[in-house]
Formats: structure tokens, sequence, C-alpha cells
């Protein structure tokens, strides 16, 4: 699985810089490190939507410090079951 994190300037500015320090600890904590690739895309094309990610070819949007939990939970663990 490839996970792209948004870090162009509109998600950047609205912390995804934290997203990706979350996604890193998250997948540390559920032994998933060697399942999942994490990247940087510099833009996802959704800049209004919040901050962006891309996991395979799904785009999520709407991405924040307090639905990071629920987005991991469903996009990631939910996909590698």
């Amino acid at each position: 699985m490839i996970v792209y994190v948004c870090v162009g300037s509109s998600c950047h500015l609205k912390g995804s810089y934290d997203i990706i320090t979350m996604m890193q600890k998250a997948l540390k904590e559920h032994k998933i490190e060697d399942q999942v690739e994490l990247k940087a895309a510099f833009c996802l094309g959704r800049c209004a939507n919040g901050i962006t990610m891309k996991v395979d070819d799904e785009i999520i949007t709407g991405v924040s410090r307090e639905n990071f939990p629920e987005k991991f939970n469903k996009y990631i663990l939910g996909k590698l079951k």
C-alpha cells in the first residue's frame, strides 16, 4: 500500500506535516511500517477540501489532527485486513 500526504502550500498551512508525523507514529504502533509506504505529494488537486491523502488510488480529503484516528482506521487498517 502506498499512502501519499499532500504537502502543497494549502495542505501545509493546514497541518499536513503533523499528519505525516501522526501517520509515522501510527504505522509504528500497529507494526505495519513494512506494509505501508508513506510518501509526500506536492498537490493532489483538492486544495479547498482540507488536508488530502491518497491511499493507493483513492483520494481522501478533509483529514485533520482531530479525525486522523478515524481516517487511519478506515483507510489504512481497514484496507490491510
